[in-house]
């Protein structure tokens, strides 16, 4: 057939086709290698386990039983709605007109190609795929379901098959892959399938899609960059210091604990959008900790462990600065462990945290939200096994969960764009921090998972650490929480409920807008989201304060850094963190989780 090719003029046309063809062979057993270094799967984290099955599978006899019509009618509105489509498409195309017929669905971005809107056959591919959806979901609807729990799993579960199973997903139903491919002869197909090689390759046999190109940037060069010094090494964390920017600065020192289920530089990304170098342009003394990413020999590290590492970051904080008293931040799960600390000291009647500030962190759990479906027996049994498995929480089992909490943005879209369009991952600095993710050890996690997720020891009858119970309540230093509008992983009202349980007498709370992370890392210079502040704070509810609340435009930054700045005590001259053991942004910021 090349030779065929190459006789009708066609020599560049059979020469690339033969290239791609041997290309696509070797790619074809390298893929093959690759999954077949997959660890055998865990059936309790790739799926609900049977109860819920069993659940779905009895509401629906019920139903079946009980209202029989009611099951019918929606049969005949289904099968209606699906002759309606076939037999629109089928005039139009009798009309020897490849034109669509009229289209009323509403807007949505996976189908912006025009040929879902005018071509008879993808047009009729889009509308019985919405047809499908809501029929799916309408079912769903149906289902006498026992309670709250098993409503947001069946909800999730099936908005996880209905985006599963979107056109755009395969490559004979998507128009812009099918025209990228025709455009590039086939090229854009042949590097989908190196893309896709790449990944698994990257994750041991795992399909996990990269959402930025790991070679645009490198921490310390191009991201996180700002100066300042490692002062200490301890085997969980590094303790930062950074460089001050001012002649004077604030007697009382500020500490950030930031998550580590992610790396700290996602504040301090570039120096346009870092709140440490804004900080420190404040005057703010400004130290912050690094924690390791840890491999299997941190499997019996548990909450005490980065308890005592908290006390003794302050510890060395104090020692540095030669003060009493510092002011500390904590985001996510480090403000979830902030907190717990911080009740800690209360009881042994330590007063060394002058104020307390939490981005995003919830400590009440009494709603587990858009996690619910993760936070049940047989999901968390699951991974219970894997812990036992490999004495850790796995970066890529938590980046992976993560996504599918918003899968057509996390999952599927950047799988279309990799693997059918044949695109490279985008340099973008915020993806690329995504994808640098870290390990939890086992027992941490366990605790996390089953203490304070599930049982909300924390906001009921205490958990237990240290010889202590330690309860919501404890917490009374002078409290800043931001949380932000749109946050699916800590909801500003599970996050306003907490900090409205605790014992502090002055709490000032802020609502930004936009997500876990832009709405945290939202520098005033980009004006770009606002934030809303209200004089009711905690003496009703949060609808209330809600309804209550001012919005004002840009960061909320400023706000924050004028509420800090009246706790931080006398300006004194700034204090230079010296050569210490290595220049930031340390040595435990690179390692990658395996």
């Amino acid at each position: 057939m090349l030779a065929d090719l190459a006789k009708e003029g066609h020599a560049p046309t059979a020469k690339k086709l033969a290239e791609n063809i041997e290309r696509i062979d070797v790619l074809g057993q390298r893929l093959m290698s690759a999954f077949a270094a997959r660890n055998a799967p865990n059936p309790g984290v790739e799926g609900p386990g049977p109860d819920l099955f069993m659940t779905a599978t009895s509401a629906f006899m019920k139903n079946l039983s009980e209202h029989p019509s009611r099951m019918i009618e929606t049969q005949v509105t289904f099968w209606a709605e699906t002759l309606t489509n076939y037999a629109r498409a089928q005039q139009a195309l009798i009309a020897g007109k490849l034109t669509a017929p009229k289209d009323d669905t509403p807007a949505d971005r996976r189908f912006s190609n025009p040929l879902w809107q005018s071509h008879p056959y993808f047009n009729l591919i889009k509308k019985q795929y919405l047809t499908n959806a809501r029929a799916l979901r309408d079912a769903a609807d149906e289902l006498d379901l026992p309670d709250k729990v098993a409503r947001r799993r069946i909800d999730w579960l099936t908005n996880q098959i209905v985006d599963m199973m979107a056109p755009t997903n395969f490559l004979a139903s998507n128009p812009d892959a099918l025209e990228k491919a025709i455009e590039t002869e086939g090229e854009s197909l042949v590097r989908g399938l190196e893309n896709l090689v790449r990944d698994v390759e990257l994750n041991g046999g795992e399909m996990i899609v990269s959402l930025a190109d790991r070679q645009a940037f490198s921490v310390g060069d191009n991201i996180g960059t700002a100066p300042g010094t490692v002062v200490h090494r301890a085997p969980l964390y590094e303790l930062i210091q950074y460089a001050p920017s001012t002649e004077k600065a604030h007697a009382l020192p500020l500490v950030i604990f930031p998550p580590w289920i992610n790396k700290f530089y996602i504040l301090d990304l570039k120096p346009q959008n870092s709140m440490i170098r804004w900080l420190v342009d404040q005057g703010q003394t400004l130290f912050v900790v690094s924690w390791k990413n840890p491999d299997a020999s941190f499997a019996d590290v548990g909450m005490e462990e980065y308890i005592a590492a908290y006390l003794e970051v302050m510890d060395k904080v104090l020692e540095l600065t030669d003060q009493k008293k510092l002011n500390a931040v904590g985001y996510c799960i480090a403000g979830t462990t902030l907190s717990l600390t911080l009740s800690l000291l209360e009881q042994r009647g330590d007063d060394r945290v002058n104020s307390a500030t939490l981005f995003t962190a919830l400590t009440d759990f009494s709603d587990q939200g858009e996690f619910t479906a993760f936070l049940q027996n047989d999901f968390v049994s699951g991974i219970g096994e894997e812990v036992q498995r490999h004495g850790l929480l796995r970066a890529r089992l938590m980046s992976r969960t993560m996504s599918f909490l918003r899968a057509n943005d996390l999952v599927w879209g950047p799988a279309i764009r990799s693997y059918m369009m044949g695109e490279s991952p985008p340099a973008f600095d915020l993806l690329f921090w995504n994808g640098d993710g870290t390990n939890l050890p086992g027992k941490m996690a366990m605790q996390y998972l089953r203490e304070l997720c599930q049982k909300n020891a924390f906001a009921t009858d205490g958990f237990d650490l240290s010889g202590h119970r330690l309860h919501l309540s404890d917490v009374k230093v002078p409290l800043c929480a931001i949380a932000c509008e749109t946050d699916h992983i800590a909801p500003w009202k599970d996050s306003w409920r907490g900090v409205a349980n605790m014992g502090s007498k002055d709490k000032t709370f802020i609502l930004s807008q936009s997500g876990h992370i832009a709405g945290i890392v939202n520098p005033p210079s980009k004006k770009k989201y606002g934030h809303y502040v209200s004089d009711d704070d905690f003496r009703s509810d949060h609808t209330t304060w809600r309804e209550t609340s001012t919005f004002h435009e840009g960061s909320w930054w400023p706000r924050w850094g004028a509420w800090l700045q009246e706790r931080s005590g006398d300006l004194l001259d700034a204090r230079d963190p010296g050569q210490g053991i290595e220049p930031a942004p340390g040595r435990y910021v690179h390692e990658r989780a395996s």
